[in-house]
């Protein structure tokens, strides 16, 4: 007996379905799924919209489809997905808050990451604090913003956990939002900041480097209150 559906935004309900199909039969990538009229058939819905649920997890790289050799699990393209994360990010009118909140949680959750990447790769250090340098260096407004985007991205690229990497343009869209704060902010203390969490986790200090990191971002939600 196929499974009904509500007919609002159909192929994205169908979507969640085979992704959920997925998940529940244990599928890898490689594995062959059904065919689009027995997704259809399954769903209650028309092979329209079986074939438009498919091209849409197809585009993300979620289902592999081949002539001839139909429907697979495929390998999500992670590049593709960041891109538009990070366009979502860009349109989206999300209060200076949640932002706020949103760096901290993403960024204090990379440290344990870099951390690690750390110990395991002597470069590393060396490398952020060529960009925590260029940050001290920077001569205006412009150049400090353009300077600390790029420290805070490599903090998150060091992390090595690709996902993160959807966040990069959440950098951009915080600095954008906050450029009054910036303006009024204590320069020199947020470039002090930035190698004191690189000392940190030299030092295998988490939670010392989780603390500067956060007190460093919530001095934006203090200027923007005061």
């Amino acid at each position: 007996m196929p499974e009904m559906i509500e007919r609002r935004n159909l192929s994205e309900v169908v979507a969640e379905r085979i992704k959920q199909f997925i998940i529940d039969h244990g599928l890898k990538p490689g594995d062959r799924l059904p065919t689009e009229q027995e997704l259809a058939d399954r769903f209650g819905v028309s092979r329209v919209s079986a074939r438009e649920a498919t091209k849409a997890l197809g585009f993300l790289g979620i289902i592999d489809a081949a002539p001839r050799r139909g429907l697979a699990v495929g390998q999500v393209d992670m590049k593709r997905v960041t891109n538009y994360l990070g366009f979502h990010l860009a349109i989206g009118n999300f209060p200076p808050a949640q932002l706020l909140d949103t760096r901290i949680v993403i960024e204090t959750g990379a440290l344990p990451h870099v951390l690690r990447q750390m110990a395991k790769d002597p470069t590393l250090f060396p490398r952020l604090t060529e960009l925590a340098e260029k940050v001290r260096c920077a001569g205006n407004l412009d150049e400090r913003i353009a300077t600390d985007v790029a420290f805070h991205r490599g903090l998150l690229d060091a992390s090595g956990v690709q996902p993160l990497l959807a966040f990069h343009d959440l950098l951009t869209i915080f600095f954008d939002r906050f450029r009054r704060s910036l303006v009024r902010g204590d320069w020199e203390t947020g470039v002090r900041q930035h190698q004191r969490i690189l000392d940190a986790l030299r030092a295998g200090d988490l939670a010392e480097a989780s603390d500067v990191l956060t007190n460093h971002l919530e001095y934006h939600r203090k200027l923007r209150e005061a």
